[in-house]
């Protein structure tokens, strides 16, 4: 009988580790199953449970609808996803839904310097800072009387259901590194956006599409601002809490199509084999990155069949469609809005859809009608549409920009601002029909009830029934969150 080497894999000091620790773990958890099912979550939930999430280590990357690591949750969450309507360049809060008649009086005057002496500046460092008045008139709507610039005439038609802040303030005055700060938390480039956060939370509720998905529409009018594509990535999070970009017309993923002459059960195959080939290495060097590509090829298998379905907008009756104001997936805003409600209703657990075109330093009074309108129609329809399906209370709403516009002209536009800018929220536990905080009677400062960008994304997590404090993940020897070392829940726009 030939003598044959014995075949040995190479195996990780982690993976030895793992493994060795498998048998204890197996008792551990026999001895749990035998305690019986944990009962199911009541009003106690509510309160905060010791310790801090932690980062799976490693193994089992399933991207099929799976808990996130925060389970149970933290407290009863008042919604399940997140949709945000990012106007991204900045609208002016000016001309949207902070209305200052002191600044109409004053215009074509000095600013006066006890307001701007040494506050952050963007283009107009150095130059004769002039008051800019609205340029716009502005209308009340809803019962509450809320002031709405009448280029919104829909989202104005929403104003009972929605809460607008007017003192949002965040921390970077130009425009890539403000998205980064609107989306992460952090200055730094590279870190974990919002979405990769909540889906590293709470997981997935569907098996056939991405946990994260983000689309961008570019319109007719403004500067069409640059969208990076690591403003949706999970940075040091496993890269199955990536955000997947959508194209709204043509094919909505890259390359998902089988080739010419492929076929679906030849397509099984290859990715059935590539499976089974990372699943040996996996075995052997236990990398939550094999296990996560495993996982992606099988959920690009599945999206070849949901994605079509999802994307075909002939499958909306015809009053929908005019309600969006769309024909179909044109890539446009409106069309956005209405596959973000399918993706809603399909589980996706945080959709982004950016809007490229508010960046006015000039030609503000001849752009803005223009923008307004692609947007205004579209944002409203969506959340009248999750209402009547019932599902806006348990969707949380958000609408705005990475920054506001300064109360000083620019020529015949503004610069960029963060001392006070607005942004509305509706759905998912927030109040409907108020307005919360103010900035002062030049629009220049937020003064009253400031909400800061980590306030928000504290919120935000705040709602899902996550404590932004204990969802961590460790990294570079030290432990991450969204909201870095700060962050406070608005309660008072709380339902």
């Amino acid at each position: 009988m030939a003598n044959h080497e014995p075949v040995t894999l190479a195996q990780t000091r982690r993976a030895f580790l793992g493994r060795a620790a498998g048998g204890v773990g197996a008792l551990a958890l026999a001895s749990l199953l035998h305690r019986g099912s944990p009962p199911p979550a009541t009003a106690a939930d509510a309160q905060p449970s010791p310790g801090n999430a932690k980062p799976s280590a490693g193994g089992g990357a399933d991207l099929k609808a799976s808990r996130g690591v925060v389970n149970p949750l933290h407290f009863v969450p008042k919604a399940k996803r997140v949709i945000w309507l990012y106007q991204s360049g900045g609208p002016s809060h000016l001309e949207t839904f902070d209305y200052k008649p002191k600044l109409a009086e004053l215009h074509g005057t000095p600013m006066p310097e006890s307001v701007t002496k040494g506050r952050p500046i963007a283009q107009l460092q150095g130059a004769k800072l002039v008051c800019f008045a609205p340029q716009y008139k502005f209308q009340k709507f809803g019962s509450g009387g809320q002031e709405i610039c009448e280029l919104f005439p829909h989202i104005g038609s929403i104003a009972d259901d929605i809460c607008i802040i007017r003192s949002m303030k965040t921390e970077a005055i130009n425009h890539d590194p403000a998205h980064t700060f609107m989306n992460t938390g952090t200055l730094i480039s590279g870190r974990p956006a919002a979405g990769s956060w909540v889906l590293y939370g709470l997981g997935s509720e569907c098996d056939d599409l991405p946990g994260f998905v983000v689309m961008v529409s570019t319109g007719k009018a403004g500067q069409s601002q640059p969208i990076s594509a690591r403003q949706w990535h999970s940075g040091f999070l496993p890269s199955r809490y990536q955000g997947v970009r959508f194209n709204s017309r043509g094919d909505a993923v890259y390359y998902l199509s089988n080739p010419a002459g492929v076929g679906g059960e030849q397509q099984k195959d290859i990715v059935e084999t590539t499976a089974a080939l990372n699943r040996l290495r996996q075995e052997a060097v236990d990398d939550p990155e094999i296990a996560t590509r495993i996982a992606q090829y099988e959920l690009a298998f599945k999206m070849q069949t949901s994605v079509p379905g999802l994307m075909d907008l002939s499958q909306e009756p015809k009053h929908i469609l005019e309600m969006y104001g769309t024909e179909g997936a044109d890539g446009s805003f409106a069309a956005n809005c209405l596959l973000a409600r399918r993706m809603a209703e399909r589980g996706v657990r945080f959709i982004q859809l950016y809007h490229r075109d508010w960046d006015m330093h000039g030609a503000l009074k001849r752009d803005m009608p223009i923008v307004a309108q692609e947007v205004d129609q579209a944002s409203a329809a969506l959340v009248k549409d999750l209402k009547q399906r019932g599902m806006l209370d348990d969707t949380l709403v958000i609408w705005g920009g990475e920054f506001g516009r300064t109360p000083m002209a620019q020529g015949d536009g503004r610069d960029h601002h963060i001392m006070g800018f607005s942004m509305w929220l509706a759905g998912g536990g927030i109040k409907p029909g108020i307005v919360h905080g103010q900035t002062d009677e030049l629009g220049y400062d937020a003064v009253q009830d400031v909400v800061h960008v980590h306030d928000l994304h504290a919120t935000m997590l705040y709602l899902l029934g996550i404590d932004h404090e204990r969802l961590t993940y460790r990294a570079q020897g030290r432990d991450f969150r969204l909201t870095d070392v700060a962050g406070n829940v608005v309660k008072a726009i709380l339902t």
